[in-house]
């Protein structure tokens, strides 16, 4: 079996700021971050990794060469969200600017797209799928890590756990949080780990 051990990226300045939406935009971690990122290299200290890969985004690539110390492989597969309207914007704010959109998100992220002119988490689940499936390819067994994003990451566990979409804000993951989970040859995922620190 493989093992994954799935991150979400280390804080920034918007997730500091009330966690302000940030799909696509670039943006760096906060010296909090980075130090959050550090801490994972030492909880995962020892363990081998066959790769790393990361989202594009600044944001994860600099926490996953700080969390594995070593090469890292971006994929454009593990982009966070695209989330149209909301992008830069506390939920707060969108909803005031139209609750509407956001309640049919919560009801359905499946077919809807995020900030009315993003993503659907059909089209990310479809993406971030394809990549797991490329990388067990690769490899049958051993350790990846992987450094996404947490509306992404949730997105996929949903999926892969059986669980509506429309469940996904119940798995919470946090900056620079431990997920771990198995896929066997058949793709089946096993959660080992969820939001957690090892040591």
């Amino acid at each position: 079996m493989l093992t994954v051990y799935l991150l979400r990226h280390g804080q920034t300045a918007w997730n500091a700021d009330n966690n302000r939406y940030c799909g696509r935009t670039d943006i760096s971690l906060t010296e909090k971050g980075m130090a959050q990122a550090q801490e994972v290299r030492y909880q995962l200290e020892g363990i081998e990794f066959a790769n790393v890969y990361s989202s594009p985004l600044q944001r994860a690539y600099t926490t996953a060469q700080i969390a594995s110390g070593g090469e890292v492989e971006k994929d454009q597969r593990l982009i966070e969200a695209d989330f149209g309207s909301w992008e830069g914007k506390t939920k707060e704010e969108f909803i005031a600017e139209n609750a509407a959109g956001w309640d049919n998100w919560l009801r359905d992220p499946s077919s809807c797209r995020a900030g009315e002119t993003g993503e659907t988490g059909a089209e990310i689940v479809a993406r971030v799928d394809d990549f797991f499936r490329s990388v067990q390819e690769k490899y049958q067994q051993g350790n990846i890590m992987v450094v996404a994003h947490n509306g992404i990451n949730r997105l996929y566990m949903a999926y892969k756990l059986g669980m509506p979409l429309s469940n996904y804000r119940q798995l919470v993951q946090q900056n620079s949080s431990i997920t771990c989970f198995t896929l066997d040859e058949k793709g089946m995922l096993t959660l080992e780990l969820l939001n957690s620190r090892l040591r």
